[in-house]
Formats: C-alpha cells, structure tokens, sequence
C-alpha cells in the first residue's frame, strides 16, 4: 500500500531519530520482544515502518496499527551560535556628564563587561518571550518553528573575548538549510529586529554609559560552537554553502555530500551580484573561499576527488595561477 508523503512528513516530524521507544505489545511477529522493552528510533522507512536499534541488539521494526509501543521524545540539546559583540563606551567629564563621543569597544575589551551585559540582555526581555524566547516572533510552520524550542541570547567569554551567544534549544536534528535558516533568523534578530533596541539601551555603569551591538556591518560572522572554535574549523567542509555556477553565473546552494546543487531564492540576473551575495552569504557563517571552491567540486566531480578537500586549495593557491579565483 502506498503511504502518503503527508503522512511520512508528519510522523517524521512529529518522531525525530533518537527517539527513546518503549513497547507495549509487538503482534504477528515470531520473534516478538518482550513488552517493556527499550530502543532508540534510528528511521521511518516509506511504509511507515519505525527502525529500532533495541537496546538487547534486536533491529526489529515496529508499524503503527499493528503494534503497540509509546515515543518518548529525545532530551533538547543546546546550540549555540557565536557572533562578535561591540559597543561604545561614554565616559564622564570632570563634571560628571557623559562626553560627546564614546570608544569603541570590540569582544577583547568587553570581558570585564560580561556580568553587566548578561543582566542587559535579561532584562531586556519582554513577558511573552518567557517560554520560546526569540522564537516567540518566529512566524514560519516549518521544520525550524518544530524542532526548535527556544532562543535566548546571552553574553559567553571565549577565546580571550566576549562574544555574543544564541542559545537554541532542539529537538531533534536540524536538516542542514533548517539550520541555515535558523542562523539566518537570528542575524535578523541581532541587526535589526530584537538587537536594535538593544543597543541603544544605556547599560550604566561606574564610569558612564555602555551601549552594545549584537551585529556589526565590518567582518560580522554567526557560526555553531563547532564551526568556530573546532581545530579543524578553516580546513573541514561545512554542511552548506553558496556560490556561483560556472558559466551561467546563477546564485547557487551547495550541500555537502550531495551530487549537484539547488538554484538560490536570491539569485539575480547580475552575475556580479550573484558573487556578491555568495561571498557574504559566505563570510557571514565564516565559510573561506577553499571551502566554497571544494564543496563546488565536490558536488559536481565527486567527494572523494582530491579538490572536494579545503587543504587542496591552502596548498596550491600561491602556484602557478598566482592564486585561487572562484567564478
């Protein structure tokens, strides 16, 4: 019997991999397990057939109308995405009114600052934000509104520098564009959105008055904990990427691991702002272009190609072309 796609999306959705299962009866099964037992939820097949790997080792499936069993929901795990904080610092005269211009202020001078701005960024949030927090203004029914819970910004020292942190709670795993449109959400949050008001809140403090940006236009990036502060973090392919297809010139998404690519929403008659897009679509979730050149690669010769590996390109761009140009 065919199973209706709606239907799969739905259970898929409504049951993410990692799912503990308990079940109840298992019927029409010579080797049936006892009920009671306890597995995790590796896949929904096309008939709608539930995939288990049980924790005695069985990998029998189990179907819903046949068999018996309850889904306990997997635990949310935090995601975090790192984006650079600046603010302007206006101190007092000898009379004890603030001056004219403030100083600038980048993540290495605001560690000092980290107490006073994780209470700003509490207090800064309004009632209905007390259970979702930034996705209380999420306004998409998509895999994004279903898997994420809440987010919350708040203010982390890492690496010698504060940085400016959305704290997601998921459940469940993000496909790689829900994730990309989840980063893409919350750079909308930090520069115009929830971090505009923000930032011309006073934080008063001692010596005058802070005002903090959650989004800067010079070198502003958004990237997972992995993504920025992995060691292997300019060398890796990421999961998604843009760019710009030889010859036509269209705007593009690449995913890593698939064969071809996806025609961008965002694409435009202008080869040159096509590139423009890509490469700050690029830098933003601090993808180089080695990256950008090897998931091209990739999608269109192969992954297993020596130019689908971001290390090819560190290697070889100082020889013979002088460098390395992406279309």
């Amino acid at each position: 019997m065919q199973i209706q796609k709606e239907w799969l999306d739905f259970l898929r959705e409504q049951y993410p991999k990692g799912s503990r299962i308990r079940l109840t009866e298992m019927k029409d099964d010579p080797y049936a397990l006892s009920p009671g037992s306890m597995g995790t939820l590796k896949y929904i097949d096309d008939d709608a057939q539930f995939h288990i790997s049980w924790d005695n080792g069985s990998g029998l499936a189990l179907r819903i109308g046949e068999d018996r069993f309850r889904v306990l929901l997997p635990e949310p795990q935090t995601l975090k995405f790192y984006m650079p904080l600046t603010a302007q610092l206006y101190g007092r005269d000898s009379w004890g009114d603030l001056e004219e211009y403030g100083n600038d202020l980048n993540g290495r001078d605001l560690r000092d600052y980290q107490s006073c701005i994780h209470e700003a960024l509490l207090e800064n949030q309004v009632p209905e934000e007390k259970s979702r927090g930034l996705m209380r203004w999420y306004d998409k029914q998509d895999g994004v509104n279903e898997k994420v819970q809440s987010i919350v910004f708040d203010a982390e020292s890492r690496d010698g520098q504060l940085w400016c942190v959305a704290e997601c709670k998921v459940v469940g795993d993000l496909l790689p564009e829900e994730k990309e449109a989840l980063a893409d959400y919350i750079s909308g949050q930090a520069s115009d959105g929830w971090g505009e008001g923000f930032e011309q809140r006073a934080i008063d403090l001692e010596e005058g008055e802070l005002y903090v940006s959650l989004w800067n236009s010079s070198n502003w990036t958004i990237q997972t904990e992995e993504e920025k502060f992995s060691p292997d973090s300019l060398t890796r392919l990421p999961d998604m990427c843009w760019s710009v297809l030889p010859g036509e010139g269209t705007l593009i998404c690449i995913k890593k691991g698939e064969s071809g690519y996806y025609p961008s929403d965002w694409s435009t008659g202008d080869r040159a702002q096509n590139r423009y897009l890509a490469d700050y679509n690029n830098q933003r979730r601090g993808i180089t272009p080695a990256q950008e050149q090897a998931m091209l690669t990739g999608s269109m010769c192969g992954w297993d190609v020596p130019g689908a590996d971001p290390k090819w390109y560190e290697e070889h761009q100082n020889q013979e072309t002088g460098g390395m140009t992406l279309e």
